[in-house]
C-alpha cells in the first residue's frame, strides 16, 4: 500500500496554511493539497487586520483575543517576514446616536478585558488631526494589529514544510471516498492516502463536502478594496466607522445616514495603512457569487465613505481595485469542528475573519486531531448546529 500520511489539510489559503503548520508542529505526517497556489484564493485579496474591535461581545470576542495573543510568538516561529504590527485601532461615530450604542459596546467589552476606551471629540481630532471636524468621537482598542496576509500563510506552509510537511499545490481534489480507517483522495496528480482530513476550501468548501455527502453552509461574500496612491501619513494606523459593525452583522434597527449606493453594497468605511506609503479603503460586503471583478458604483460608494470622515482623501488619487470572496456562515461564526464522517473535520466560513483567526484555527483543529482538551469551548464552532432542527 502507498504512503498513508496522518492529515491531508485541502486548500492552502491562510486557515490550510495554519492547520498543517500546527498538525506538523504536533509531529503529524501532513500533505497539503490547493488547485492553485499558497494564498492564491481570499487570502490574498484582503487587508491583513488582526481585530478584536469587530467582534461581538462573548464568545467572538474571547476567540479572537486568544488568537490575537499568539501573533508575536508566531512572527518568532515562521520561516517569512509576516509585517506583525501592534498600533491598536480606532472606530469613529459619526452620530450621537452611534455613540451611545458604541458606549454600551465598549463597556461590555472592557468588562471581558479587553482595552478598549472611549474616546471624546477632542481626542479623536488629536488622535488623527485629518478627521472630519464634525465626528462626536469613538472606540480606541489597543490589542489591535495588522500583518502582511500572504506572507502570514507562506510562513505558515513553508514553516509547516520544513516541519516535514510535504506541499502539493496546482493539484484538484476531484473525488474523497472512507476506505476503513483511512481516506482515498483522487486529484489530478494521482490519489492520495490520509487518516484524517481536514476541509479548508473557504469559499470552495461546500464542494469538498459534497464529495462525503456533507452539506457545509458555506457561501461567498464579495468584498472590495481600493488602493491608494503612495502618499503623506493620512493616518497612522486602522480607522473604520462603527458602522461597519453594523453592516457586518446587519443586526438592529440603527439606520446609518448614507446613501442608497452605499447601503445596497454593504460598504462601510475602513482605513488601513500599508508599509508602502499608501493605504487601503475598504469595505464593501455583498452576494455576487463567485464574480471577483471590480464594480465601479461599488468603488464609488467606498470612495464616499473615506471622504466623509477624511475629507482630505478627495485629493488623493487611487490606483487600483481588487475584490475577494469571503466565506460566509448564516451566523456569522466559522465552522472548526469534526464531522458525522469520523477523522473528516472542517476549518472554514472565517469570513473576514480568516487572517485573524488562522491561528487559534491551527490549534482547535490540531487538538481536535490529537484528541486533546480546547483551551476553550469550541460548541458554538461545531458543525452540527447547521444540522439541529
Amino acid at each position: 500500500m502507498s504512503r498513508i500520511y496522518d492529515v491531508a489539510v485541502i486548500g492552502a489559503g491562510v486557515i490550510g496554511a495554519a492547520v498543517s503548520y500546527f498538525t506538523a508542529l504536533d509531529g503529524a505526517d501532513v500533505i497539503l493539497l490547493d488547485k492553485g497556489d499558497i494564498a492564491e484564493g481570499t487570502s490574498s485579496k484582503s487587508d491583513g487586520n488582526i481585530l478584536v474591535c469587530d467582534k461581538m461581545p462573548g464568545f467572538d470576542s474571547r476567540l479572537a483575543k486568544m488568537s490575537q495573543d499568539m501573533y508575536p510568538q508566531l512572527e518568532k516561529e515562521l520561516d517569512y517576514p509576516i509585517e506583525w504590527r501592534r498600533r491598536g485601532s480606532l472606530y469613529l461615530c459619526e452620530t450621537e446616536e452611534e455613540l451611545e450604542i458604541a458606549r454600551d459596546y465598549c463597556s461590555q467589552m472592557a468588562a471581558q478585558g479587553i482595552p478598549m476606551r472611549m474616546m471624546d471629540q477632542k481626542d479623536i481630532q488629536e488622535d488623527e488631526p485629518y478627521l472630519a471636524k464634525d465626528l462626536p468621537g469613538g472606540i480606541e482598542t489597543a490589542c489591535d494589529s495588522s500583518l502582511y496576509p500572504i506572507g502570514l500563510s507562506y510562513g505558515y506552509a513553508l514553516t509547516a514544510r520544513k516541519l516535514g510537511a510535504k506541499l502539493s499545490l496546482h493539484n484538484p481534489v476531484t473525488a474523497i471516498a472512507k476506505e476503513q480507517d483511512f481516506f482515498i483522495i483522487q486529484t489530478e496528480q494521482g490519489e492520495i492516502h490520509a487518516r484524517n482530513v481536514v476541509n479548508c476550501a473557504g469559499v470552495w468548501s461546500p464542494s469538498i463536502g459534497a464529495m462525503l455527502g456533507l452539506s457545509i453552509p458555506v457561501s461567498a461574500r464579495q468584498g472590495q478594496i481600493l488602493v491608494s496612491e503612495q502618499t503623506f501619513p493620512v493616518a497612522r494606523r486602522k480607522v473604520h466607522e462603527f458602522g461597519y459593525m453594523l453592516a457586518k452583522f446587519g443586526t438592529g434597527n440603527y439606520k446609518r445616514p448614507v446613501s442608497e449606493r452605499v447601503v445596497r453594497n454593504g460598504v462601510a468605511f475602513v482605513f488601513e495603512p500599508t508599509a508602502a506609503d499608501n493605504f487601503l479603503i475598504g469595505s464593501s460586503r455583498r452576494f455576487a457569487g463567485e464574480d471577483i471583478r471590480t464594480d465601479i458604483e461599488v468603488m464609488q460608494a467606498l470612495a464616499e465613505r473615506a471622504i466623509r470622515f477624511f475629507p482630505i482623501i478627495r485629493d488623493i488619487k487611487v490606483i487600483r481595485a481588487y475584490s475577494g470572496l469571503r466565506p460566509f456562515t448564516p451566523d456569522h461564526l466559522p465552522i472548526v469542528s469534526d464531522t458525522p464522517v469520523p477523522g473528516f473535520f472542517i476549518a472554514a466560513g472565517h469570513e473576514g475573519d480568516g487572517i485573524g483567526l488562522s491561528a487559534i484555527t491551527g490549534q482547535l483543529i490540531s487538538n481536535l486531531i490529537a484528541g486533546r482538551e480546547q483551551p476553550i469551548d469550541i460548541s458554538p464552532l461545531s458543525f452540527g448546529r447547521f444540522q439541529q432542527s
